[in-house]
């Protein structure tokens, strides 16, 4: 490949998984000499900064740039607004590449004429134990993370709203602007979205792929995806749209709903008692029925109902503190 490409990686405290990720693009097939890589750190206070500057003096195309503002977005931008190649890669810490990522991406974007193209998302956990084994089995099924294509597979290379960790033409973000930077989470879907209404064309490319390092405990799933679950809802808030989301970013609220709300119906009447009974029963049935098709000698039925129930909760609340986030903005202009 004679195209150059740059690689922009925004990164904050990411000591345990820096290192296997600029590894799997320095082992890549991609030519050196056309290739940048532009780690954009929210001024790390673990070893991150002290591992990237290491290989920074080792690797001419490696730098190291700081992002005083902290967030994904800015850090994003800083990065496209620095880097000099024909095509942008927005890929995250938190992964390892196939060693033809980027060549195969560069490749697929030339030939169908795109704005965008991206992997197949593998999901892994770094140390396997019963409980992280689940994690992973739970964000890599339809009940976890929905029909998001670029989880849960394709035959064939497919025409999408999103994809993750992905490569764009350099106009794209002429023609269609930056990452929004007052979103915290959700900006790559909003500016996908943006770039799908403006005619523009992503595909995912099922051949390529990556590997996703999830959460390994509870409390970081549950962390994680309650800010998703809020950002799902401020995103709406900010750009003042539902376009940048799906149905299935939604569910976890309306189910978190169907038990908080028949509480406080009961004391118009006790019968609601009964919709919030049927609600956790359904629920229950249907994760355990999907925990018993997905156990294996990895993990066990319980480890990933508590996964589920992780997820689904966290999610879910972490929406209904959007919603109360947005009702005391309005309150404080009024």
């Amino acid at each position: 490949m004679s195209k150059k490409i740059s690689i922009i990686i925004p990164c904050l405290n990411e000591e345990k998984y820096i290192e296997n990720c600029l590894n799997s693009i320095i082992n890549s097939d991609y030519k050196k000499e056309n290739l940048e890589l532009l780690v954009v750190d929210g001024m790390s206070d673990d070893k991150t900064r002290e591992i990237v500057k290491e290989y920074e003096k080792k690797y001419k195309y490696i730098k190291l740039i700081d992002n005083t503002k902290k967030t994904a977005p800015i850090a994003m931008n800083i990065g496209i607004k620095s880097s000099c190649g024909e095509f942008v890669f927005i890929i995250s810490a938190h992964a390892k590449y196939e060693t033809n990522y980027f060549s195969k991406l560069v490749e697929n974007i030339i030939e169908l004429d795109a704005s965008c193209v991206g992997p197949l998302l593998i999901t892994d956990v770094k140390n396997k134990t019963k409980k992280s084994n689940s994690i992973k089995k739970v964000l890599s099924h339809k009940l976890g993370v929905g029909n998001a294509s670029f989880r849960i597979g394709s035959d064939e290379v497919k025409d999408v709203d999103t994809v993750a960790f992905g490569c764009y033409k350099r106009e794209v973000f002429d023609k269609y602007g930056f990452y929004d930077e007052r979103l915290t989470r959700n900006q790559d879907i909003e500016l996908n979205k943006r770039i799908k209404n403006g005619g523009g064309k992503i595909y995912l490319i099922p051949d390529v792929t990556c590997t996703y390092f999830a959460r390994e405990d509870f409390g970081s799933l549950a962390r994680n995806n309650f800010d998703n679950g809020r950002w799902n809802i401020l995103t709406a808030y900010y750009t003042k749209s539902l376009n940048s989301l799906s149905l299935r970013h939604f569910i976890p609220l309306l189910f978190v709903l169907s038990i908080i709300l028949p509480i406080f119906l009961t004391i118009i009447s006790y019968k609601f008692i009964f919709v919030l009974f049927l609600s956790l029963l359904i629920h229950f049935i249907a994760i355990l029925l999907v925990s018993i098709s997905i156990e294996d000698k990895e993990t066990t039925v319980f480890n990933i109902l508590k996964s589920f129930y992780t997820l689904h909760f966290s999610y879910g609340f972490g929406s209904i503190k959007g919603i109360i986030d947005i009702i005391i903005k309005k309150i404080k202009r009024s």
